[in-house]
Parts: C-alpha cells; sequence; structure tokens
C-alpha cells in the first residue's frame, strides 16, 4: 500500500497505527489525520525515534498494511 491510500483510507487504516504504535493517543491520530509528516513527528516524540528510523518504521508499515 502507498502512503496516498493510506491517507485516502485514514479511517480504516488508524486502528491499525495505534495497534502497532500504542503509545499514540486518539488525539495523535487525529492530528496525523493521514499526514506521513505527522506519524514520523508523532514517533519521534513518543519512541524517541530519530528521524531516520521513524522514517524506517512507517515505510515498513506501508510494506505491511
Amino acid at each position: 500500500m502507498n502512503w496516498e491510500h493510506i491517507k485516502a483510507d485514514w479511517d480504516d487504516v488508524k486502528g491499525k497505527v495505534k495497534s502497532k504504535w500504542g503509545k499514540l493517543t486518539d488525539d495523535d491520530v487525529k492530528l496525523i489525520g493521514g499526514k506521513w509528516d505527522q506519524l514520523v513527528g508523532k514517533l519521534r516524540h513518543h519512541y524517541g525515534y530519530d528521524k531516520d528510523r521513524a522514517e524506517r518504521e512507517v515505510d515498513d508499515f506501508l510494506k505491511k498494511a
């Protein structure tokens, strides 16, 4: 799945996002709203990932979504 599909189907995907990254709050997921850069930023904030690690995590998620 590519990010355009994620954005279009955000209401369906956000449960998978919360399941994968349990530290994200409902407010975080709402704020992310299907935006790749917002998800990367929230992962960095909640998990302490550096930028490269957060981007890899999101890319891996896309491959499995």
